[in-house]
């Protein structure tokens, strides 16, 4: 019986997927002039940066191709502390490089995907196919509002919740 159950159980979570409501990311994408700094300029509300604001992610080229992350974020309810957790991340189809995927907690990983850059790499609009997930970021603390409202007119057409979006800075 207890072998019919983790059967069932298996074929159940197996059989689930979820529904993506973006496909298709930015391209061209150079993974190289991605890497670097970035500020979280707004963000849809996740689990993990809840009660965080501030928050950074640095990105380092590793010499097989993969890279490792650094994420950061201040507590809102101490200030004088900095809550930070690492991670890796790879490119799992070389052909189309914007479509990453990160792991904070191995074996388990997550899409990460740039679905839109400013051609000088100086902004980017980043989120899960699923739309559960979505930042705003760039290399510096200061983004030009219309370069906010472009990508969150572009993320809302893709079916993003961009009303959910709040800005996560207080630089």
């Amino acid at each position: 019986m207890k072998y019919l159950i983790s059967a069932i159980l298996l074929i159940t979570a197996s059989s689930c997927s979820s529904a993506y409501i973006v496909s298709e990311t930015v391209k061209p994408f150079e993974t190289e002039k991605y890497m670097g700094r970035w500020y979280e300029i707004e963000r849809l509300p996740n689990k993990i940066q809840d009660g965080l604001e501030e928050c950074t992610s640095l990105f380092t080229l590793m010499e097989d191709g993969s890279f490792t992350i650094v994420n950061e974020g201040r507590l809102i309810s101490d200030r004088t502390r900095i809550k930070q957790w690492k991670g890796k991340g790879w490119v799992p189809d070389k052909m189309n490089p914007s479509k990453m995927k990160v792991s904070f907690n191995w074996p388990f990983s997550e899409d990460y995907w740039v679905l839109k850059v400013n051609p000088d790499y100086t902004a980017a609009l980043v989120g899960s196919p699923e739309g559960d997930v979505l930042w705003i970021i760039a290399r510096d603390k200061d983004l030009d509002a219309r370069v906010i409202l472009e990508m969150k007119d572009y993320a809302a057409k893709l079916g993003y919740p961009v009303k959910m979006m709040f800005r996560s800075l207080a630089y």
